[in-house]
Parts: C-alpha cells; structure tokens; sequence
C-alpha cells in the first residue's frame, strides 16, 4: 500500500478539483488530486455545455473535463483514480485513506462535489447521461429545449426556478408537484402561478418515464406517466423533457463531525474564501456551493482555493 506525503492534496475530479490542481501546479506545490469513482464530476452526464466562456459553438461535458485534466496533468498534477476512503483531520499532517493507498498533506482541498437526487425511476438517470431527454439542470440544458413542452418535477425554490428558467426557452411548462401546496417562498410561488407558460400539475408524482428510439436509435424521452397521489389514478403527460428539481445531495460523508456543515450538508467555508473551520482545509466547487452549481463558479472556487491553500502554507508552513 503507497504511503506518500504531499504539500497539497485535492480530493476530487471535477471543475473545481481540475482548476485548484492547475494553480496549485503553476504555484510549484506539485498538487496530488485523488479523482474518486467519476472523474469529472456532473459534467461528464452533461452533453453539451454552452455556458462555458472560450467555447462559441459549445463543448460536450466530458470533452471539457478531459482538457481541463489535460491540462492539469501537463503542468505537473499527480492524477489517481482512487476513491478516498476516510480522512483523518484531528492531527497534522492530515491523513487521507484511499481504496488501495494512504496518503498525508499539509494542506487539503475538497472538491467532491454533489450528486442530484433522481427519482429512481424508469432510466432517469441513464437517459440524463446520453441526452435521452432529462435533466438536473435547467441552466445546463435548457436551451436544448426551444419551442417545445417539458417538464420540471418538485415543488420547492429550485424547482420553481427551474420552471420560471424554463419559460425562456420552452413553450410550455409542466409543473410536478406531489402535494397540493409548494414549499417554496411565497414570492418565487406568485411569480410561478402568475406565468402563463407554466400549469402547475397538484397532487401528482412522476411514475415513470415512456421512451422511445430517436433516429439513431438511442432511447429518448417521449411521455411522462403521472400518478395522482390522492386518487392512484395515472394519466400520461407528453413532454420532450423532464426536468427533476427535487435537491441535490452535497457529497460530504467523509467529513461529517470533522468539518462544519450546514443544515443540508454543505461543508460551510469563510465569506468570501474557501477557507472552513479546519485551518489547512479548503472546500470549494459544488460541495460548498448550493446555490449557483455551475461548471464556471466551481473552476472560479477551485482557483480560489488553491490561492488560499498556497498563502495559508506560505505563512503555516513554509514561512
């Protein structure tokens, strides 16, 4: 089993892990990224992305993890695909266990991400892989979906979000909500209720997804099966897209009673840095993000957090 000890160690393969391992790099750090089980995170489910500054006709998701790995690698990043398996934050230097070796650091950056939550039904979750027609991301994908009808299951303020976003692109808005009142602020609800491209379907819950081959014969989405939660009765709803909206789940299992979490299980860093309550430990991109969850604020954190990571050895531990 390896045993090695580096200066700065980023748990994570994603946006925010692939851009703090490029300053870190560039800052002579010689950064080791431990990539886990899906390297490059939710970009790699992404098809295209169009939101990204530098590419004009878009880029797909996994395309962009690979150069920003690339690129990460040329400038001198030590990439392993391994899984941590624990970490130990109590004593320096900090010890991280990985499926098949054991490491330390002086500094450490997290950068696992979060994972939406599916329905679990159907192949949501495949068909959000291969472009079949579903989403967790209505920024991401939205566009995709011009002059046609979708739909957006949830009823809190994301999902609302999502459907008010929608109403952009889409011709019509179907709203999902299993209970008969939203969750979500009063305000985002009056400005869902009050737009015309949005119905608002109550009491009801997706029950599973009808597919059908595209042109070239990969599954695509082609109806949404509605069941009524008070009646039991189901009803197809025909829809090109469908987006879930129902929260995404931060991972930070490793972490929980070493590092200070929010209500939702975020890691909590310092207002205007990626510092958290663990000096030495830094946290950036999606894992401390519940707000904007985007492949640019996750890469912006990642370099923020290798800044951070180099001025905190600088004055700890190289001073």
């Amino acid at each position: 089993m390896t045993n090695l000890h580096r200066t700065v160690l980023i748990i994570g393969g994603g946006p925010a892990g692939y851009t703090a391992a490029i300053y870190a790099s560039r800052a002579n750090l010689a950064p080791l990224i431990l990539e886990g089980p899906q390297p490059g995170g939710q970009l790699t489910i992404t098809t295209d992305v169009e939101n990204f500054p530098g590419f004009a006709e878009g880029i797909p998701g996994p395309e962009l993890v690979d150069a920003m790995r690339a690129q990460a690698e040329r400038l001198g990043a030590d990439i392993r695909t391994e899984t941590v398996t624990g970490v130990d934050l109590e004593d320096r230097p900090f010890k991280v266990l990985t499926d098949t070796g054991a490491y330390s650091c002086d500094a450490l950056v997290i950068a696992t991400g979060a994972s939406a939550r599916w329905l679990g039904i159907g192949k949501d979750k495949e068909l959000s892989m291969n472009g079949g027609g579903v989403s967790a991301c209505a920024t991401c994908d939205g566009f995709f979906y011009r002059g046609k009808e979708v739909a957006v299951a949830g009823g809190g303020d994301t999902a609302l979000e999502e459907a008010l976003y929608l109403t952009r692109f889409a011709s019509h808005v179907h709203l999902i909500h299993r209970r008969d009142q939203f969750r979500a602020s009063k305000a985002m609800q009056d400005r869902a209720l009050a737009s015309e491209k949005i119905t608002v379907h109550w009491n009801k819950k997706v029950a599973d997804l009808v597919t059908m081959p595209s042109a070239t014969g990969q599954e695509r989405l082609e109806q949404v099966l509605l069941q009524d939660t008070v009646a039991g009765t189901e009803a197809p709803l025909r829809v090109s897209g469908l987006f879930v909206a129902i929260g995404h789940q931060p991972n930070t299992d490793l972490f929980k009673g070493q590092l200070a979490l929010d209500e939702n299980g975020y890691i909590i860093t310092e207002q205007g840095s990626s510092r958290t309550n663990v000096p030495g430990v830094f946290a950036c991109g999606d894992v401390q993000d519940s707000i904007y969850r985007q492949a640019i604020t996750a890469a912006g954190s990642g370099c923020i957090a290798a800044v951070d990571a180099e001025r905190w050895l600088a004055e700890h531990v190289h001073a």
